[in-house]
């Protein structure tokens, strides 16, 4: 059971219905995370408006789904690795480039090195080095990416960081974490 009320579309301000009513366009439901979140309509707002930011973004879907997965894995978060896992083979991944993305691994170059950037910051709390960079601009990456990818471990840090806090349940079908 959640430690925060999970909020009902139906029963709420309207403000909070606006954007629950978004939400639950783009996946049929509201999942349970915007219901937590949805207690303070600035966390709220502040959570899908990443979501949709960072998805018109210059990272692909399937890299920012792959990213959300080695952090959920990271910092043990059942639920965004179910929903991230889910997203990710929805945007083109598969079953065996998650799990694998989950400990920050892939076959593709490009990948592995933003995989690796990613949980470093997120194992080092931000704390990298010049080569850091460097090494992502050698592969490939710009600074507009590489800003990005920085963004997206910290959108899905705080999306962790509410499901984890708050015990908010799993309504993706479960991944099991891994190490």
């Amino acid at each position: 059971m959640s430690y925060v009320d999970l909020i009902n579309i139906n029963d709420t301000t309207p403000d909070r219905q606006a954007v629950l009513a978004q939400i639950k366009a783009a996946f049929g439901v509201v999942p349970n995370m915007f219901k937590a979140a949805a207690n303070s309509p600035a966390a709220l707002n502040s959570m899908w408006g990443s979501f949709g930011a960072l998805g018109a973004g210059v990272i692909g879907a399937q890299l920012g789904e792959q990213i959300a997965v080695a952090v959920a894995n990271r910092n043990q978060c059942e639920y965004c690795l179910a929903a991230h896992t889910v997203l990710g083979q929805k945007a083109g991944a598969s079953a065996e480039e998650m799990a694998a993305a989950q400990i920050g691994e892939s076959n593709d170059p490009k990948t592995s090195v933003a995989l690796t950037f990613a949980l470093k910051l997120v194992e080092n709390r931000g704390q990298i080095l010049p080569s850091d960079v460097e090494h992502l601009r050698m592969i490939g990456f710009d600074d507009e990416h590489i800003v990005e990818i920085l963004a997206h471990v910290a959108l899905n840090l705080f999306t962790n960081y509410v499901n984890v806090a708050f015990a908010v349940p799993v309504d993706f079908p479960k991944v099991k974490l891994i190490g």
